[in-house]
């Protein structure tokens, strides 16, 4: 089996793997994210966010500035910079790896400027100063497989969907390295809603290793997403349980990010998964720390019956 292709950003080598994948936290600076009740928050509060998602395994954080929500209008890519660049700028100056979430090439390299590593772009590069701009900087890029432009919700006819999305992503790659992006920098994401419906959704994500072809990582965001939303009927936030069977689907695809709200979480079931499968060591001395074994900090005076998980001696 040949090595997962590594990752270069501004310098720095990452080889992330479906069996060590890179978590990539979600943080959005912008009050009408449709996975969270609106609320405005300081950029003090949104680096804290994103410090949590840290040391919850996140190796990347990308922040976002405009809703994908289709029911709201573009904001103004002076607005958009206005909400993450003091983001960007702190926690690259904290040393953090910072993604940008943006279509706009204005925006794209504020953020560069002011630290980020890598430009999240979700438009399929439908601004191609985008990727000079990561040219410019030395940062990676995220090409997205979509048809629809920023914003729209629609579905186009994509033929025959597991030949265009790599066929897409290979023009779209071609156009990026023109411009002047290290091949090493391109990372692919297969686009999970933009443009699809969620029966296409799920028939990409269950074929997602026709993009295996192109050599370089792939990015699965499927956190909270519409189709999973149509399967299990429930809100954004009710669809972690979705999410974590979206993830087993892409990690099986050959996805080495994960681009997910809920770090922590993804970071247990990646941990699980990788002992299950044999891929990380477990030791014949692991034993579960005495803090951990009952939710209760005390227990109840011993009745002689053994509480669940333990077994009479």
């Amino acid at each position: 089996m040949s090595a997962p292709p590594a990752l270069r950003l501004r310098g720095a080598t990452l080889e992330p793997s479906p069996q060590r994948p890179l978590l990539m936290g979600i943080v959005n600076a912008t009050p009408d994210s449709f996975s969270e009740r609106g609320e405005t928050r300081t950029a003090e509060e949104l680096c804290e966010r994103a410090r949590e998602l840290v040391a919850a395994g996140a190796g990347l954080i990308d922040v976002g500035g405009e809703s994908g929500r289709t029911d709201r209008v573009a904001v103004s890519p002076e607005q958009e910079a206005a909400r993450i660049v003091p983001v960007v700028e702190r926690l690259a100056g904290e040393g953090a790896a910072v993604s940008v979430d943006t279509w706009r090439a204005p925006v794209a390299r504020a953020a560069l400027a002011a630290g980020a590593a890598l430009v999240n772009d979700p438009s399929g590069l439908s601004d191609l100063e985008v990727a000079s701009a990561c040219a410019e900087a030395g940062a990676g890029l995220v090409v997205t497989h979509t048809r629809v432009a920023p914003k729209q919700k629609r579905f186009p006819a994509h033929g025959e969907l597991l030949a265009d999305a790599p066929a897409f992503l290979g023009e779209r790659i071609k156009a990026a390295v023109e411009r002047g992006v290290e091949p090493e920098g391109i990372v692919v994401d297969p686009g999970l809603d933009l443009g699809k419906t969620p029966a296409e959704s799920v028939e990409l994500l269950r074929s997602l290793d026709v993009l295996a072809p192109l050599g370089r990582p792939i990015l699965l965001a499927a956190s909270r997403k519409d189709f999973i939303g149509a399967l299990t009927g429930g809100s954004p936030a009710t669809r972690l349980a979705g999410t974590l069977a979206a993830v087993e689907a892409g990690l099986a695809g050959g996805a080495s990010i994960l681009r997910v709200h809920d770090v922590a979480e993804t970071a247990d079931y990646v941990r699980v998964r990788s002992a299950l499968r044999g891929e990380a060591e477990v030791s014949a001395d692991l034993r579960l720390d005495e803090s951990l074994r009952r939710e209760n900090a005390e227990r109840s005076e011993d009745d002689g019956r053994p509480e669940n998980g333990e077994r009479a001696a």
